[in-house]
């Protein structure tokens, strides 16, 4: 199945990554952040459509130009600021791991950011790392830790 925003038909309540504060995220505040436009979330759906597999979200933030490595900073605006897209959280059911549900999930929020990347104007995607496992898994993919 494909990556889809949040909605209803999701169901939220036995979601569990074994990160409490991802789990506690998911089923006590993504609808809401959703819904206030906080956070887009998205939902990878089992096959019945309901369970959820997966989950990330999208949002927006602004990357101040001292805290990037040199390396990335030539050619850029000298703004103080400049702006990015957030993947603020990425998790897979407990149920679901190390099937590949992770980096699929990674990609699809990859994507979306290129995909849309006209819209908003963002130059870089930021992850938030919530434990050194997590910031392992993005590191595998390329992210350099700021």
């Amino acid at each position: 199945m494909p990556v889809e925003p949040l909605g209803k038909k999701h169901d939220r309540r036995n979601f569990q990554c074994g990160v409490p504060a991802l789990d506690r995220y998911f089923r006590e505040l993504a609808g809401q952040h959703d819904r206030r436009g906080v956070a887009a979330v998205y939902v990878l759906p089992g096959d019945d459509g309901k369970r959820v597999i997966g989950y990330y979200t999208l949002s927006n933030l602004s990357v101040r130009l001292e805290v990037l490595p040199n390396a990335l900073m030539k050619g850029l605006p000298g703004h103080q600021e400049l702006p990015a897209f957030l993947i603020g959280r990425l998790a897979v059911d407990e149920d679901f791991m190390g099937q590949g549900h992770g980096a699929y999930l990674l990609a699809d929020a990859l994507h979306r950011c290129t995909e849309y990347r006209h819209l908003s104007g963002a130059l870089f995607i930021v992850v938030d790392a919530k434990d050194e496992t997590s910031a392992e898994f993005y590191a595998c993919h390329g992210f350099v830790r700021l």
